[in-house]
């Protein structure tokens, strides 16, 4: 029996064995859902097992090609909204567009909490980064910060 009945781990393509390895040491089963690409680049995503009600925990570094991982991300967290989970997480081990996390120059964007921005309005209530992430972003992201028991899940995976 799975250590944990109402929680669903999904992988997005950006790195399917760390969603794997997870989902292995919590010992419960990899969410199943279609990841594709339409011909023209496009995402798509479809969750191909009841999420409703469930702690969804979406695992997805923005690495490269970054534009492309962070739309899919974007995309899970919106369609897991939208077929009515309990609490969405974004986890992610890398953040792309990490180093522009302040306005260091005139007339820049602050991509970092551009992105952030995104994923807190796409749906996702909480985010798990790696820990030398936190203090660069802790004054800019609005969303719930992960809980302590959380990352003391994650953080030997990670």
């Amino acid at each position: 029996m799975p250590l944990f009945e109402d929680l669903k781990i999904f992988s997005g393509n950006a790195h399917t064995q760390l969603g794997n390895d997870i989902a292995s040491y919590l010992n419960i089963p990899m969410g199943k859902c279609d990841l594709f690409k339409f011909s023209n680049d496009e995402s798509f995503v479809k969750y191909l097992e009841n999420i409703r009600e469930k702690d969804v925990f979406l695992i997805q570094p923005i690495t490269r090609p970054v534009n492309d991982n962070i739309m899919e991300l974007l995309i899970m967290i919106d369609a897991a909204r939208r077929a009515s989970a309990g609490r969405i997480t974004a986890v992610i081990p890398y953040y792309g567009y990490g180093r522009t996390d302040k306005k260091d120059q005139p007339r820049v964007a602050i991509t970092a909490r551009l992105i952030a921005d995104f994923i807190s309005i796409s749906g996702a209530e909480e985010y798990l980064l790696s820990i030398c992430m936190l203090d660069r972003f802790k004054g800019f992201l609005i969303f719930l910060w992960m809980s302590f028991l959380r990352f003391k899940l994650f953080q030997n995976i990670i």
